[in-house]
């Protein structure tokens, strides 16, 4: 049975001890919480990795991703972070392809791909964003851009790989906007995803794919969302830095 899961992405916010500190308050709301089984991550900045991870007040069902990775495994790259880094540190997850990744530093699916097959080289399990813009949704062209970046970045991959891939949908036009999918919308393209995934391979790897729904996702909307058949869970951003927010957000799930 496929994974239920919250992950909330930090992007560039949070110091050392404001992450630790976020990190100590959910926590002790965690501390008699029963997640039935959901995982839990947190994806603080590359400076914060490591305070996190160490943290002693962490709770155990608090896991730890990286926000984005190089995809060689050393050499002159300047401010980039290699897979076997992110391992030494106890980084076994890692975000990879969200839309300011791809909008901003140009990244492209050509390059997820590397990315994608090194990270999974390294044992290490992948989120993997994708989403339309608003004149892609506007013109009726949302279905073929989410399959065109499913299937440039991850369909070279064998059925065994999707074991340590998680998706994350991510409509672009409701990520730090205030606009979210309708859970209806979000539904509909969390089941068309999957049936994608489905023709590719089969059913059953289709069927074992956490799905997860990212875009302006709130204690106010989540349970509704999360109620959907095919939304596994969020990628939270803005949220995800109050601690308060976000446990309103797991406990929704």
């Amino acid at each position: 049975m496929r994974k239920k899961i919250v992950a909330g992405n930090w992007k560039m916010n949070l110091t050392s001890v404001q992450s630790e500190d976020l990190v100590a308050v959910l926590s002790e709301k965690l501390e008699n919480f029963n997640n039935n089984g959901k995982r839990i991550i947190v994806a603080p900045t590359f400076v914060n990795l490591v305070p996190v991870v160490a943290c002693d007040d962490r709770n155990a069902m608090i896991e730890v991703a990286a926000q984005n990775m190089h995809q060689a495994s050393s050499g002159a790259f300047t401010g980039e972070i290699a897979a076997n880094m992110l391992q030494t540190i106890g980084v076994p997850n890692v975000i990879l392809g969200h839309s300011e990744r791809r909008a901003y530093f140009g990244e492209t699916d050509a390059l997820l791909a590397e990315k994608v097959e090194v990270a999974l080289e390294h044992n290490m399990q992948v989120i993997f964003c994708f989403g339309e813009e608003l004149e892609d949704r506007k013109s009726n062209k949302h279905f073929d851009v989410v399959e065109s970046q499913l299937k440039n970045a991850l369909f070279q991959l064998p059925a065994s790989a999707w074991d340590d891939i998680v998706l994350a949908y991510e409509p672009v036009w409701a990520i730090g906007t205030g606009e979210t999918a309708s859970p209806e919308q979000a539904q509909e393209m969390h089941e068309f995803i999957r049936k994608t995934i489905a023709e590719a391979y089969s059913a059953e790897v289709a069927d074992e794919v956490s799905i997860l729904y990212g875009g302006s996702v709130k204690p106010a909307n989540a349970k509704e969302i999360f109620s959907k058949p095919d939304v596994d869970g969020g990628l939270i951003g803005g949220a995800s830095l109050k601690a308060d927010d976000f446990f309103a957000i797991i406990d929704a799930m």
